[in-house]
This record gives structure tokens, sequence and C-alpha cells, in this order.
């Protein structure tokens, strides 16, 4: 592995080309201790010549100038570590280089690793995320008008006069997938190795759902087991008990995840929670609470994962206390509503943005959004004139 931190390595141009991605990486040097963990010199060298978009290894052939059986050995061995991702379809291997999130930071904590000092690897994670004053890494992440991610809503709490989309019900998505699987939790297997363990006792293996060609790549690397349908919906049942969060892609077609989130592990809910409230998509629903049932004993707080509900003390001529929704940060997911004895929770429909329909059109939207689609636009372009010469 690496640990080189000298400016003229490949660290540097490997940060400038994770920062095209619509999630980048803001330079520090935390960061940078990081990928000297995660890539070696040559392994920082071929990532930083990977196009935008996925590529033959012909193509990486060109781009690095290596010969094709090292260059191959190379990515096979990125692939194991979950820094490439590697597909074949019609004849060829494609690869594409993974993001650092939702990418390769990730997948560093998502099996068992003894090629990585993965004690050392969660204290720089954790301050690399959390540890910046300035919070580049949130803005980073949550700051664009367009989420990366989005929030599903338990079904059973929905209005039974609401006609609920394929795309809002995280049965149907699991249903609808061509192959899933199951994994470890990156987030709480990165805080077991910071001595710490989740607050409502949910699981750090077998609880992250992947779902089609994600899927594919992480059981053929050991980042998850293959799992039926029947089966992966009894994990998200077993979710639901636990009252954890459904966060899955902001896409409508074929999203490639479902994750379990609780709000004292995710990184995701706990971007919401330092003060990025728009930065998770929300459901079309958000929380009601009766006011003339509730009684105030706080549980549906506790069980929230986004700090959503706040307790109002007896006052201005109200004999009792309440609870109040803080519909800012209401994600929507329903996932307090059982915990109320008064039954004073429901979930009332909601207007939000549109669902990008593919991960291409969030990619691109983001990206616009952030300044940076043309770079993307461009390498686009020159991949299919470079494979349209080929074949002509």
């Amino acid at each position: 592995m690496g640990h080189h931190l000298d400016g003229k390595s490949n660290i540097v141009p490997l940060i400038d080309r994770l920062n095209k991605y619509p999630i980048g990486l803001p330079d520090t040097d935390t960061l940078r201790q990081i990928l000297a963990i995660l890539f070696s010199e040559d392994e920082a060298y071929v990532a930083s010549r990977f196009p935008l978009t996925e590529a033959t290894l012909p193509e990486l052939v060109k781009a690095t100038a290596w010969e094709p059986e090292r260059l191959k050995n190379q990515l096979e061995a990125m692939a194991e570590k979950g820094l490439v991702m590697d597909t074949a379809y019609g004849g060829k291997t494609y690869y594409l280089l993974m993001p650092g999130l939702i990418g390769f930071f990730e997948f560093s904590f998502m099996k068992q690793r003894n090629d990585l000092p993965v004690a050392e690897l969660a204290q720089l994670m954790h301050e690399y995320l959390y540890g910046d004053p300035d919070q580049q890494m949130g803005r980073e992440f949550f700051g664009s008008k367009t989420p990366l991610t989005r929030t599903l809503p338990y079904e059973e709490h929905i209005p039974v006069d609401s006609q609920v989309a394929t795309y809002e019900s995280a049965r149907e998505i699991i249903k609808g997938a061509s192959y899933g699987a199951i994994g470890m939790c990156y987030c709480r297997h990165k805080k077991e190795h910071l001595n710490q363990s989740c607050d409502k006792n949910a699981p750090t293996r077998e609880i992250c759902i992947s779902l089609g060609t994600a899927a594919k790549f992480m059981v053929r690397r050991g980042f998850a087991e293959h799992r039926s349908k029947e089966q992966l919906l009894v994990i998200l049942a077993q979710a639901r008990d636990l009252k954890l969060t459904h966060i899955t892609d902001n896409i409508r077609h074929k999203p490639s995840f479902i994750c379990n989130c609780c709000s004292c592990c995710c990184e995701l809910l706990g971007g919401v929670k330092q003060g990025f409230p728009m930065g998770i998509a929300k459901t079309n629903y958000t929380l009601q609470i009766n006011s003339e049932t509730c009684i105030g004993c706080g549980l549906c707080k506790k069980a929230c994962n986004v700090t959503a509900l706040e307790l109002l003390d007896a006052e201005n001529g109200r004999k009792k206390k309440r609870m109040q929704v803080l519909f800012d940060n209401c994600l929507g997911c329903g996932a307090c509503i059982s915990s109320c004895p008064t039954g004073s929770l429901s979930l009332i429909p909601a207007q939000r943005p549109q669902i990008p329909e593919k991960k291409k059109d969030l990619f691109q939207q983001i990206l616009k959004e952030k300044k940076r689609l043309t770079p993307f636009v461009i390498s686009g372009m020159k991949n299919r004139i470079r494979r349209a010469l080929r074949m002509g």
C-alpha cells in the first residue's frame, strides 16, 4: 500500500480526477493520508488516468501507456479492493473508477480486511468527514440542490388513499430487481473500529442491500453475499422493527442499493443532523401529529433518525406538553410512527421535487448545478467517437 504524501506523487492527480465526479473529495492532508493507504503509487497513477465514463482495457492502455497484461493485472487487484468496478457485457469487460463517496470509502469497510490498517483508516475517515470546522466534505456531499440519495417511506404508514409509485416502495424495488445481495454496513463496521456501538443495536452484518449490476460485482468481489428476493424482504422487515430509515439512490429507474440507517452511525443521516436538512431527498410524505392525543412522552423523538421532533413545554395556555415536527428535517420515512403509544402520528402527502429518472440523469443534474458538467459531456463524446471509429 502507499503511505506516500509527497505533493509530486500521483495522489494529487488522483484527487483532481476524483473531483470531476458529482461528489468529489475536498483536498486536505487527512484525505491524502486516506488515499495513500488505499492506493499504491501505481494504483493512484492508473486511477488518475481513468476517463469519466467506463472504459475498456484497450482504452485504458492508451490512457496509461502501460502494457496490456500489466494493466489487466493491476485492474484486477484494484477491483478486488473496491477501487474499480469491472463489468462484463457484450463480450467485453468495462472498468469504472469508483468515486470516493458513495464508492471506495464504503467498500473499505464492507468486508473483513487484512490488507488495510482498518483502525487507522477508520480514525482518518472519521476526522475527514467530521473533523473539519469548515464542513468542506459536508458541503460537497450535501450542498447541491439535487441530493445523491433519497428516503423511502414505511409503506404501512402511507395514507390508504395515496397512490404509491413503484419507485417509492422498498418492497417493490427489491421485487423488481434482477439480482440482490446483502452486505456489511460500512458506517457501523467503521464505528466498531472506533470502539463504538450502535445505539439501536442494529446489526453490522447482513443489513445493507445491493441490487442489480452493482450487487453482482459486490458478490463476485467478496463485498456482499447473494440473497433471494424473499430473504431480502425479511431483512427489510427486520430493519423496520429496529426503526431504521431506508435510503436509496435518488433515481426512479433501477436503484442500486437500499441502506437501512440509524441516527447514531449513518453518515448520510449524520449530514442532516449536522446542518444539511435537504441533503437527502425526502419522501412524498411528512409527519403529522395529533395535538389532542399527543402526551409529549418523547418516544417518537428517540426513534427519529434525524432529530425531526422536539418537545414543547406546557405554556401559552396549553395544559400539557406535546411534540412538534421540524418539517425541514423530517424525511417522511415513518420510522417513528410505531413508537407512539397513543397513535398520534401519521404520514400525510407533501409536495417534493421530481426524482431523476436514471443515474445518468442524476449525475448530470448534480454536475450541472456544480458547474462541472462540461468535462463529463466531452469525455462521453470522446468515448463514443473512439468506439464508433473502431466499429467502422
